[in-house]
């Protein structure tokens, strides 16, 4: 019998390569043709916040759930490739942007890496940002409130907030009638508690009542919103101070690392620019096919 030598190019045994490796990864869910393993859930998953990726990827229940949506993806991109839809200009044009996309991806990523700082000299940088400009980190007065609210401002909304007000007047828990009477259901899970926050974070006639409360326990009137009626009362008061360096140091550090990977992403992508030509009359004769649609208003 005749032997041929087999003969592969560069690409061909780099497909090789990558089909083998796949091959070995694990299957989640397998069909008649095509099948999800664990590489396409790490690729996926990189669509995801990488403080999420973890808590996302440790329950099976969402695991199942992304890998059968992968699969269903994958099942109609076969279909799409059996009737031809993969030649259609349109669709190869995306096909290419997608592929730039994964690929410029990951080349930024490359960039992030190289350019990243070193731990001390990201802090020592920190630590200069801080003392100059001290008054980024000054942090306002706050105010830690509980509030009970009755939606609306008529005579029975005036009826139910008085009500209420002549009960926490004869001893009531004020978290206690906020949980069971409060029309704010969000905060009303938490006995009414809206946390702590600064002047100009609520609606005026709020926020003045909330600042004018000094002493934690200390109940407001009645307070008319557009919300409707409140009542506050006041859980703790915080003086305006300077936030030391240790309570912001992670954020200027992360705010440091970031700027210098942007700049040089920045930087490599103007380098490439400039070895480009752009040809303004086919980008004008482009964009004269396209009429703005006009821009529908309220009657």
């Amino acid at each position: 019998m005749k032997r041929f030598p087999v003969r592969l190019c560069a690409g061909a045994v780099l497909s090789v390569l990558l089909a083998s490796a796949h091959a070995q990864e694990p299957v989640l869910i397998q069909g008649p043709k095509i099948a999800i393993d664990s590489s396409d859930m790490r690729a996926d998953s990189l669509r995801m916040p990488p403080e999420m990726r973890d808590t996302v990827l440790s329950r099976p229940q969402t695991v199942t759930q992304i890998a059968s949506n992968l699969y269903a993806r994958r099942a109609m991109a076969q279909r799409a490739e059996s009737i031809g839809l993969e030649k259609d200009p349109e669709v190869v044009a995306a096909l290419r942007i997608a592929r730039d996309k994964v690929l410029s991806d990951a080349y930024l990523a490359k960039i992030d890496k190289e350019h990243a700082l070193s731990d001390s000299v990201a802090e020592g940088l920190a630590r200069n940002l801080y003392k100059a400009k001290p008054e980024r980190f000054k942090s306002p007065e706050q105010v830690q409130v509980r509030h009970i609210l009755v939606s609306g401002t008529d005579a029975e909304a005036r009826a139910k907030i008085e009500k209420i007000e002549q009960e926490l007047k004869a001893g009531a828990d004020f978290a206690q009638l906020a949980k069971e009477r409060s029309d704010d259901k969000g905060s009303a899970a938490k006995g009414g508690d809206l946390g702590s926050f600064e002047a100009g974070k609520m609606v005026p006639e709020f926020d003045k009542a909330a600042f004018a409360l000094t002493k934690p326990g200390e109940r407001s009137g009645i307070v008319q919103s557009k919300f409707g009626y409140h009542i506050l009362q006041l859980e703790a008061r915080q003086p305006a101070k300077m936030r030391s360096f240790d309570e912001v140091r992670n954020e200027l550090i992360q705010e440091i690392q970031a700027n210098a990977q942007q700049e040089a992403r920045v930087a490599d992508a103007q380098a490439m620019q400039k070895e480009a030509q752009i040809n303004k009359e086919a980008i004008e004769a482009f964009a004269a096919g396209y009429t703005p649609k006009p821009i529908k208003t309220a009657p």
